[in-house]
Parts: C-alpha cells; structure tokens; sequence
C-alpha cells in the first residue's frame, strides 16, 4: 500500500505515561513521522551517529482503507483497512532535549528507520475492532506486554478524534501508542514484536 500521514499517539497507555513520569492525557497525544521513516524487515534500525539512546516502543498500527472529516466513532470501524504492528524508535536523549526546551520531538521520533513496519492484514468487517496481545522482545528477552484493549483511547476514538483536525485518507496510517516497558537498544541488538503472533516483524539494529 502507499503510505500517506504516519499519525502518532503519545502516552496511550496507564503505564507507560507512569514510567515517563507524565501526566496522564485527557486526550490524544498526537506527533507525525514522515513516511520515509518506515522500513520492513530485515532492514536494520540505524541509530543516528548524533545520538546515544535509542529506544525501542512497540505499537499496533491501524492502516486506513478509507477517510474524511468529522467521522462518527460509529462510522470509524468502516475506515479501518487492516492491522500491524511496528516499533517507533525514539531517540530519547534528543527528545529529552527537545522537552526540556518546548520544542517539537520530529528531530528524536522521525529520522530515517524510526517505523519498522509489518505486513498489513486484513480487518475482519464481522470484528472491525479485536483485541490483540502486543509483545516485544530484545534479544530474545522479553520487555514489553500488553493487550490492545488497555489502550486510554481506543481505535474508533482515535479515528473519530484525528478526522476533527485533519482530513484522513486511504493510506493514512495511525501507530497507536506503546504499553509500558520501554527501554534502550544497542548496535548489535534485535528487536522482535508481535501482535499475538498474527504477524510479526524483527529488526537488527545497527550504528549510523
């Protein structure tokens, strides 16, 4: 498919915006990468030479088939084309930065490599909406669990939501925020998440 918006979630999960130390959002948390950012496997992750930390941040990706404006949580469920999962690698001493100054994260959440991103699968129009396990792995060891209902907002709102500022589009993707676990990742190290091992990506990650 072609990618169109790369739309992201911050702190969708309890958890998660607990060990950021963040207050929790009464709504969404929205960023954008750019679509040059995505890659499949078995694309290495390159972590720029301007930074130290990168992190890793599993999500469920929700690919559009369909968009507009001003769409109803009830009409949300129909624009859904089908499901993914994928990383959005932060470089967290860059965003530190860029937090402590008041400026954009685009720098930290952007740079080329920062959406490994799965096949799409289909969306089942009887269960438009399912709920998945969503695991990631570091070198076989596991960091990151949880199921896709614990999200804060959930898919149809977060439709619903996006489509009163911008106009959504087929293609448009939507990376919905990571559970809790979060943590560094090194050259040399690979990376694995999967939604309830439906489909599943794994990533090398290398030095830039």
């Amino acid at each position: 498919m072609n990618v169109g918006k790369i739309f992201c979630v911050g702190r969708n999960y309890r958890e998660h915006a607990n060990e950021m130390k963040a207050e929790l959002p009464t709504e969404p948390v929205i960023f954008l990468k750019p679509p040059s950012a995505i890659i499949h496997p078995p694309e290495p992750i390159v972590r720029p030479a301007f930074s130290k930390e990168l992190h890793h941040e599993a999500e469920l990706v929700v690919a559009l088939g369909s968009g507009g404006r001003n769409i109803s949580a009830e009409e949300a469920p129909g624009c859904i084309l089908g499901y993914g999962v994928g990383l959005d690698m932060t470089l967290r001493d860059v965003q530190a930065v860029a937090k402590k100054k008041g400026l954009p994260w685009t720098t930290a959440k952007g740079f080329d490599t920062s959406a490994p991103l799965s096949e799409i699968i289909p969306a089942d129009p009887a269960h438009p909406v399912p709920v998945f396990d969503l695991t990631c792995r570091v070198n076989g060891i596991e960091r990151q669990r949880a199921k896709t209902s614990e999200m804060i907002f959930s898919v149809p709102f977060l439709i619903r939501y996006l489509s009163t500022i911008f106009t959504l589009e087929k293609g448009d993707l939507i990376f919905t925020g990571t559970p809790s676990g979060v943590g560094v990742v090194n050259p040399g190290d690979t990376i694995e998440a999967s939604l309830g091992g439906v489909v599943s990506i794994e990533h090398g990650v290398t030095e830039g």
